[in-house]
């Protein structure tokens, strides 16, 4: 059993700009007073950082139950590849702790970072499928921070992709990276991926991929992780305010 390093979490919602709704939240791992995830995780080395990663996504499910109940809550829960090569429980005990805390499948999203090397795609998606028919979703993170984004999208097909805030940054400025997402939105349209525009801070950005149709927003212009409200700042293009849904609340080790 590996020492666990202190953490606590804070949930960031998913906005649907067509329907004005939070669709989901991602449960984001930070230290006892708020420190980044960074903070924590580089306290781990592998394998205990696998280990981990798997017992943190039974920890966001536990209190997000507890502060939110189960009753339409959806979850977006981020894994670590490797997670799957060092230890075969990581998505089964995910399950096991959602369907203990009252969640059915259909309400957790996996994210898998594609920043982090996968040593074997092939290996990792047949898993990974293993769990589709429980309908568990999943979806790519960072996408474009990464050296294996394309091919990983071709082989696995995520039911959504998040962009890389790299990619987002100062977008409506930059005609390169338009042609690029553009690119990406037309793909996912053609394989019935879903987009997130991640990492969204600013009216011009939320402008532009609007503009593009995409639906699905996440960043500090919408909410804070935690619900903390940028202040004065409501969703653009209407007259609404984030909602808090799940309130930040320290974790214990």
């Amino acid at each position: 059993m590996i020492a666990l390093p202190p953490f606590s979490f804070a949930f960031q919602p998913i906005y649907d700009m067509a329907s004005g709704q939070i669709v989901s939240q991602e449960a984001l791992v930070r230290g006892p007073a708020g420190e980044s995830a960074y903070s924590v995780l580089s306290q781990l080395t592998a394998p205990g950082i696998y280990q981990f990663d798997e017992r943190l996504r039974a920890a966001a499910i536990r209190l997000a139950a507890e502060i939110g109940g189960p009753e339409a809550l959806h979850l977006n829960l981020n894994l670590m590849p490797r997670s799957l090569e060092v230890s075969p429980s990581a998505l089964a005990s995910t399950l096991e702790t959602a369907q203990n805390c009252g969640l059915s499948p259909e309400s957790i999203t996996i994210e898998i970072t594609e920043s982090e090397i996968i040593h074997d795609i092939e290996g990792f998606v047949a898993v990974a499928n293993e769990y589709r028919g429980t309908g568990i979703q999943y979806a790519i993170d960072d996408f474009g921070a990464g050296y294996a984004g394309l091919y990983l999208l071709a082989e696995f097909q995520p039911d959504a992709l998040k962009l890389d805030r790299q990619l987002v940054a100062g977008i409506e400025r930059d005609g390169p990276r338009q042609a690029i997402v553009r690119g990406v939105l037309r793909t996912c349209e053609d394989l019935g991926i879903d987009v997130i525009a991640e990492g969204v801070e600013t009216e011009a950005e939320f402008s532009w991929f609007r503009s593009e149709g995409v639906d699905l927003f996440q960043g500090y212009l919408l909410a804070r992780p935690g619900f903390e409200q940028l202040p004065g700042v409501a969703i653009p293009g209407t007259s609404a305010r984030p909602t808090p849904v799940v309130a930040q609340l320290p974790m214990a080790a």
